[in-house]
């Protein structure tokens, strides 16, 4: 039965860039999958998959209704998809008032969880947000922040309690009780082959080194760029100019301003330091 893996991550993270490598690695075809076809990865949150399997609409229900469901929602998937399930979720593992994972362990196989530099997440969430850098620092600084949760508007994805930055990294990497393999974004551009390949026997799939490369390549940023140019795509923000801006790290030091870097670093400083963004003396590596 436990047959999901789940995508987990902070938004803007690497997460979609890792659902793009999965699709052409299982796709194994010539040509680069298309970006807006990235089905053997959806969203757990997406509204349309609670709806289409539940068998009636979330729009009657509350977000606490939503999430009492959502649990069972994972354990009807697990039970009835006949090959291993991978799910993104930007969701922190959080528990139900009752004390019910969100995320039932017996549906689960394991998790990948992938890590970004704070500073750059501060950047490429407010540009994919529509915010200003100083109400995303806030946003990530906010215990009680969820995602997609709009007064008076009806989102395509369901609540989603994201915690502080550092505890949503905490979440999932401390107290979730299955494998959990962690995936940093610098190291998925830096060491791409070695990173990749990680998370490939992670997930038991029996694709080849040869076989990865083939799908990195197809995944390269420049290739979703252009396909993003040519046809656009689904999962873009209406607030933001495109989805795959720059694909680096280390631009918030053209963005931020001396007192937003440091409000980073107060804020987060113990799981930057664990996860190798500060080194032994407190400064910033990336």
């Amino acid at each position: 039965m436990k047959k999901i893996i789940w995508l987990a991550s902070y938004p803007k993270s690497g997460n979609t860039w890792f659902r793009i490598f999965l699709a052409n690695l299982l796709n194994g075809g010539d040509d680069p999958a298309d970006i807006n076809a990235l089905e053997q990865a959806p969203n757990a949150s997406a509204r349309r998959i609670f709806d289409e399997n539940m068998g009636f609409a979330s729009s009657d229900l509350s977000a606490e209704e939503i999430d009492r469901l959502r649990p069972d929602l994972y354990r009807w998937l697990s039970e009835n998809y006949d090959a291993p399930l991978c799910m993104k979720i930007h969701d922190a593992y959080t528990h139900l008032p009752d004390g019910t994972p969100l995320i039932p362990t017996e549906a689960t196989f394991g998790a990948l969880y992938f890590i970004r530099n704070p500073l750059d997440v501060v950047v490429s969430f407010a540009i994919h947000s529509g915010w200003n850098y100083d109400r995303t620092l806030e946003n990530m600084s906010d215990g009680s922040f969820s995602f997609s949760e709009t007064p008076n508007r009806l989102n395509t994805q369901l609540r989603q309690k994201l915690f502080t930055w550092s505890g949503h990294v905490a979440s999932w990497v401390d107290n979730a009780p299955f494998p959990v393999c962690v995936m940093r974004y610098e190291d998925m551009k830096t060491n791409p082959l070695e990173t990749f390949e990680k998370a490939v026997r992670f997930m038991e799939l029996p694709h080849t080194t040869k076989d990865i490369e083939k799908a990195l390549d197809h995944c390269a940023f420049e290739t979703l760029q252009k396909q993003e140019a040519s046809k656009g795509f689904k999962e873009k923000s209406p607030s933001a100019p495109c989805f795959f801006r720059k694909g680096s790290f280390g631009s918030w030091r053209d963005e931020l301003n001396l007192g937003q870097a440091q409000r980073v670093v107060e804020d987060h400083r113990i799981i930057m330091r664990r996860f190798g963004y500060l080194d032994q003396n407190g400064d910033i590596v990336y």
